[in-house]
């Protein structure tokens, strides 16, 4: 008798949604799904589901059953995993997610060793600006540069940027340096409308922590693109130093209101649970956590 068959059955049942489906899932036959199901109820003496013609549901004991199987069941493909990576073979998709331009100026340059490290892994990688729902989305990791807030997920800090207010020294000659927050306003600032404050910009001056509403004369949801404008002597931006540090060491763009600096941002490894996390996502968050500290 094989109870994390039996379990394995059941669970693919109620995630089919039928007996029929879950047979095709792995590969079995329809009586054979039944039996294991069937033996599994009389073994426990309780009725795990409710079947009708048209549909199957669980009974409230099937529900409780169905969370302490998925434990089970999870816990042994981990252990099962992280042997299989202690013997150097990690095997599957990664599905990772990250900011745009971060992932291409930073990680794009990383993955190529990452793979060759692990040939039997299989990488999926997106790059948005959007915070994506890791779970409903199913992915197993996402690298987040914020002022992270606090969620159900599980992060560790890979390494920091400061955000940075600059501009061109072209721009600069032209309409002159603010000397204060305030002044931003009679400015051209060039927005990147997915901050997390928005048009407001905090910075920590000499008398402390000053906020002002901007009002950009252009946004949009592309650092880059912030970037690109302010090199052109277009206006005052605020990004982070891992977007626009080589253009301030060149004197493409110069820091303004050196006084006022803007926040430290962590770039952060998120996940959604450390229990039962898979080893291929502990070899990743290791691998960026080491050469993002050499970096």
């Amino acid at each position: 008798m094989d109870r994390f068959q039996e379990m394995r059955v059941f669970a693919a049942v109620v995630d089919a949604g039928s007996f029929v489906a879950a047979a095709d899932a792995l590969e079995m036959s329809k009586p054979a799904v039944s039996r294991h199901v069937a033996e599994l109820e009389q073994r426990l003496g309780v009725r795990l589901l409710h079947r009708t013609t048209r549909r199957l549901s669980l009974t409230v004991e099937g529900e409780v059953f169905l969370a302490r199987c998925r434990d089970l069941l999870a816990g042994v493909d981990e252990a099962e995993a992280e042997v299989s990576a202690r013997g150097g073979s990690v095997v599957g998709l990664l599905k990772v997610s990250a900011p745009v331009s971060f992932g291409v100026l930073n990680l794009a340059p990383l993955w190529a060793d990452f793979m060759a490290q692990h040939p039997q892994l299989t990488l999926d990688l997106t790059l948005t600006d959007r915070f994506i729902d890791l779970v409903d989305e199913g992915y197993d990791m996402a690298v987040r540069v914020a002022r992270l807030p606090s969620s159900s997920l599980v992060s560790r800090r890979l390494a920091s940027t400061r955000m940075v207010l600059c501009a061109s020294p072209r721009y600069l000659e032209k309409r002159g340096a603010p000397a204060r927050p305030s002044d931003l306003s009679a400015h051209d600032v060039l927005a990147y409308n997915l901050l997390a404050t928005g048009d407001t910009w905090e910075f920590e001056g000499p008398q402390g922590t000053v906020a002002v509403k901007v009002k950009p004369r252009m946004q949009t949801n592309s650092g880059d693109t912030c970037r690109a404008v302010a090199l052109g002597g277009g206006g005052i931006v605020l990004q982070p130093t891992f977007l626009v540090s080589a253009d301030l060491q060149r004197g493409d763009l110069v820091e303004v209101m050196p006084g006022y600096r803007s926040a430290e941002l962590g770039i952060y490894a998120v996940y959604p649970t450390r229990k039962h996390m898979p080893p291929k996502v502990r070899l990743l968050i290791d691998f960026l956590a080491a050469r993002l500290r050499e970096a």
